[in-house]
């Protein structure tokens, strides 16, 4: 599914024109996005949680010339999905 599928699902399920749903999927992830730059957790209970983690700085390799390369310390977003979304893929 594509952001343009989602943002029809949205309108259709909702009632909502699509510039509607769109800003309304815009509001959605720039308030996650928001959230988690400040290091916090957004649970939706029953869908799941976005989260930030971090990862820790590694030596890599070079797969075209083997070198040994430093990789940096970085955040990355996780999402964690609740029971309820589990429960309806299975």
């Amino acid at each position: 599914m594509t952001k343009a599928d989602l943002i029809n699902a949205m309108a259709d399920k909702s009632d909502l024109s699509k510039a509607d749903a769109e800003k309304a999927l815009k509001a959605f992830t720039d308030a996650v996005e928001d959230a988690l730059k400040a290091g916090e957790k957004v649970a939706l209970v029953g869908f799941g949680t976005f989260s930030v983690g971090e990862r820790a700085a590694r030596t890599g390799q070079n797969p075209q010339t083997g070198a040994k390369i430093e990789i940096a310390a970085a955040k990355v977003p996780k999402f964690k999905p609740g029971k309820a979304l589990k429960d309806a893929v299975n």
